[in-house]
């Protein structure tokens, strides 16, 4: 069994499009009919995501943290349990690719990096800092990026590495950290694409929103 595991706070507004290509790729050929959970982890949510995320085929658990690092990990034990020998990860504003999952499973590693496309500028982000994020961003294999709109890991690195831990954020890059630490093989890959928002009202301090935020105010 393969896991989706999608961290959701307030995201009534991207959601759908979120679980819509999420069981998109869940259902891909390529897969040969392996069953595939997409896991929503409804955390503290006080908008219709709850609802919304009823629309789909998918499994929803409603959890009291707000704290992505706690979130995730809950979601992944959760996944570990259902008998996953795969994990993917992605966020509620992202859209992921139809061959996502195959084409993580493709590069044969226990660890795939990925990068993410933003889908629309913000309106005020002004063109100066977009051209400051383009020149920065290595949209490449070999890039050194980590995203958790796109990662994934196979079960048995991501025990060996102690599973995500609970911060507030950075609880992808402090989880590859230690997947390199215990000498998991990990895709630094363009290939599986996932389009990413680039709103600013971030859902985690000092995410990818508050690093696009920076970007405003570069000299």
């Amino acid at each position: 069994m393969i896991g989706v595991l999608i961290p959701v706070h307030n995201e009534e507004a991207l959601l759908a499009e979120c679980l819509k290509a999420a069981v998109i790729a869940a259902n891909h050929p390529g897969l040969l009919g392996e069953r595939v959970e997409v896991l929503v982890l409804l955390d503290s949510c006080s908008d219709s995501s709850a609802q919304i995320a009823q629309a789909y085929p998918v499994h929803s658990l409603a959890v009291q943290a707000r704290n992505v690092g706690r979130v995730r990990g809950i979601g992944a034990r959760h996944l570990l349990n259902q008998g996953a020998r795969w994990i993917a990860c992605t966020d509620a504003d992202s859209r992921v690719a139809p061959d996502w999952l195959v084409a993580q499973l493709a590069l044969g590693v226990e660890a795939v990096c990925g990068t993410v496309t933003v889908d629309a500028w913000s309106e005020g982000f002004d063109p100066a800092a977009q051209i400051r994020y383009h020149q920065a961003y290595q949209a490449r294999d070999g890039h050194r990026h980590v995203h958790g709109a796109n990662l994934g890991m196979s079960a048995g690195a991501y025990v060996r590495a102690g599973g995500f831990e609970p911060l507030a954020c950075h609880e992808d890059v402090q989880l590859v950290r230690n997947l390199e630490r215990c000498g998991a093989s990990i895709a630094w890959s363009h290939t599986p694409q996932v389009i990413t928002s680039a709103r600013l009202d971030c859902r985690a301090e000092g995410g990818f929103g508050d690093y696009l935020k920076t970007l405003m105010h570069a000299p």
